[in-house]
């Protein structure tokens, strides 16, 4: 369920390009699981007026799953952040590996 690809199946394009690549994906997974958890819990306890002991277990419960299923997405995320502000580091994809040299390189976003 958490597991990606090597490569995507439409274009090759090759998903870890290093070793401690997607370090920054833990970054934007921490970040959007931390926003969410303070919005939430502002909210229901400050806002709404719901007890300590009736929010913390959904948001503690949120805080352990969340992460774990969203691991994916910022993994995602931080390959679109990084070909979008690096184009030239996807359009040399590493032809010696793999099967890549059967592929074309992927496509280049518009800078």
């Amino acid at each position: 369920m958490i597991r990606m690809h090597d490569r995507c199946d439409h274009c090759a394009l090759k998903y870890e390009r290093a070793p401690g690549y997607f370090l920054g994906s833990i970054y934007i997974n921490y970040a959007i699981t931390a926003m969410t958890m303070s919005f939430s819990y502002i909210l229901f306890h400050i806002v709404l007026g719901y007890e300590n002991r009736e929010v913390l277990p959904p948001v503690i419960a949120f805080c352990l799953l969340f992460p774990i299923l969203f691991v994916r997405y910022a993994r995602s995320f931080w390959i679109g952040l990084d070909c979008y502000f690096d184009p030239e580091g996807f359009s040399r994809d590493d032809a010696a590996d793999d099967h890549s040299a059967q592929y074309t390189n992927p496509p280049v976003p518009p800078a």
